[in-house]
């Protein structure tokens, strides 16, 4: 019992669960809030505009207009309205807008936006009932004997369903006689739409018109997109009418389908609706909000990336840490690599990533020098040690102010970037170094200088990575996991890997 409740084998267990609770975040961060591992993941948002014109007739007016539903593929961000002095109503359940005012006389534009973001799969989401069957009886024989021609054509061809072949067949370059008969001369989207319905309604296929908006960036002021719906099987399939390509767009929003109109104007005419698209590019995390407040998810409103900008830019440093601070563990107690201080490499490495990697190791080399060459001569002092500390920090604080001021008046970067080290943390180093240096000789104090300098670079390279510390901070939860690692190592009482190489002539001897 003692054994299973060791100290090794609680951490352990902890530990498991800690990955498969960070797993498990990580998975839902991804799936519901659109994280990524990349830090410059970014969101497509497209934004669309309606214009609704009329001519007032004098009468109070009342404006219909469908609106997309969030089935169609695309997630709906935010809606806006402009419509000065009338009354606004939304239906969200049949999702139409309704603007209503007293008569006026000058021309009317009236404003819908939506904001869309995030494709996702609707299929099997939104059950739509199978429509009647009724079929349409052809009262004219010479209108009859052209329409069993085409559906003769049609029926020749082998792939496809038959509302896809009648659509191609209709749209063939050139016409076959048949068809070239019974299409109008002027052939207009519209025109080919209702006949492409008259058609398959003579075969009881029950067929209706669908209007959207292509997302395309060349979208300006033009009018609705339209397509086919045809009932076939069990399901309503999509048509292209130019094409006959099967299938509902991936960018086709669908603004209205069926019977329902799109706009509706009472009290006006020559009422129009005109779109227009713009696509803008947003930080994937930024949208994470967004996403979860879709999803009902108010755990969002409880984490650290609800915060401001300016908070969130700060604990963006502090997730950082405990991966440095893991790192540090590594190398001095499971390699043995001995540093001035225990966290003093980490701190250094923060100061590089200030100052850049070049210009700080070689500030930081002049600050260590010259700090070195001061504290020397304060030995021969005799100072006590709280006084004697206390004046190469002062020394410092003059070497940074010099560097600076030199670095100003020849346009060295070197020198500039001595203000960003602690102070404190780079005047123990010079007393530590002195210290050892006196205790243990020049080469001992020379050995722990460079390996501390040996473990900030390594630190540095690691923190200073864009994509480690945009997961750290976007999977938080893992520094959960390095807590629980660091703990374990504690418990590690064997033998580093220098110690190894240091005692390996005791083994030879045996």
């Amino acid at each position: 019992m003692k054994r299973f409740f060791s100290v090794n084998a609680v951490l352990t267990t902890l530990l498991v669960l800690s990955i498969i609770f960070a797993a498990a975040a990580t998975y839902y961060k991804i799936t519901y809030w659109g994280f990524s591992f990349k830090p410059s993941e970014r969101t497509d948002v497209w934004t669309i505009d309606a214009k609704v014109s009329f001519v007032p007739n004098g009468d109070p007016i009342d404006v219909s207009l469908s609106l997309p539903s969030v089935q169609q593929g695309y997630k709906i961000l935010s809606e806006d309205v402009v419509a000065n002095g009338y009354e606004i109503q939304k239906d969200e359940k049949n999702r139409r807008l309704s603007l209503k005012s007293k008569a006026h006389k000058n021309k009317q534009n009236l404003y819908y936006r939506v904001m869309l973001y995030d494709t996702e799969d609707g299929k099997g989401k939104f059950y739509e009932e199978a429509p009647q069957k009724t079929k349409i009886t052809v009262d004219d024989e010479q209108q009859k004997v052209m329409v069993d021609d085409i559906w003769r054509l049609v029926d020749e061809q082998k792939s496809g369903t038959r509302a896809e072949r009648l659509i191609k067949l209709l749209n063939e370059k050139p016409l076959s006689p048949e068809v070239d008969a019974f299409l109008p001369v002027k052939n207009t989207t519209r025109v080919m739409a209702d006949k492409i319905i008259f058609l398959l309604g003579t075969r009881g296929i029950p067929a209706r018109v669908i209007r959207g908006v292509m997302l395309s960036e060349k979208k300006r002021m033009l009018p609705a997109d339209m397509m086919i719906e045809a009932y076939e099987g069990s399901k309503w399939i999509v048509y292209d009418i130019n094409s006959g390509k099967a299938g509902l767009p991936k960018d086709f929003i669908v603004f209205q389908r069926g019977g329902v109109s799109l706009l509706d104007v009472s009290g006006g005419y020559d009422s129009q609706v005109r779109f227009s698209v713009i696509k803008s590019v947003v930080s994937s995390f930024k949208m994470a909000g967004s996403r979860a407040k879709y999803d009902g998810s108010r755990l969002f409103n409880y984490t650290i990336y609800d915060l401001p900008t300016l908070e969130q830019n700060t604990l963006k440093w502090l997730m950082i840490f405990p991966l440095g601070i893991l790192l540090v563990v590594i190398l001095r107690n499971v390699i043995g690599i001995s540093t001035m201080g225990t966290f003093t490499p980490m701190l250094v490495a923060m100061s590089l990533i200030k100052t850049g990697f070049i210009y700080g190791v070689l500030c930081f080399a002049v600050i260590i020098g010259l700090g070195l060459a001061v504290r020397t001569m304060l030995t021969r002092l005799n100072l006590l040690l709280v006084p004697r500390i206390s004046a190469v920090v002062i020394f410092v604080i003059l070497i940074m102010q010099m560097l600076t001021v030199f670095g100003y008046h020849f346009d060295l970067k070197v020198a500039a970037s001595a203000v960003f080290f602690p102070i404190i943390i780079t005047a123990w180093i010079i007393e530590r170094a002195c210290i050892t240096w006196e205790e243990d000789g020049v080469k001992n104090a020379t050995k722990q200088i460079v390996n501390t300098v040996f473990v900030a670079i390594i630190t540095y390279f690691v923190i200073s990575s864009e994509y480690i510390r945009h997961i750290m901070f976007a999977f938080n939860e893992w520094n959960l996991v390095i807590l629980l690692i660091v703990m374990l190592l504690g418990t590690y009482t064997g033998y580093r890997l220098t110690e190894l190489k240091r005692f390996a002539p005791l083994i030879k001897d045996k």
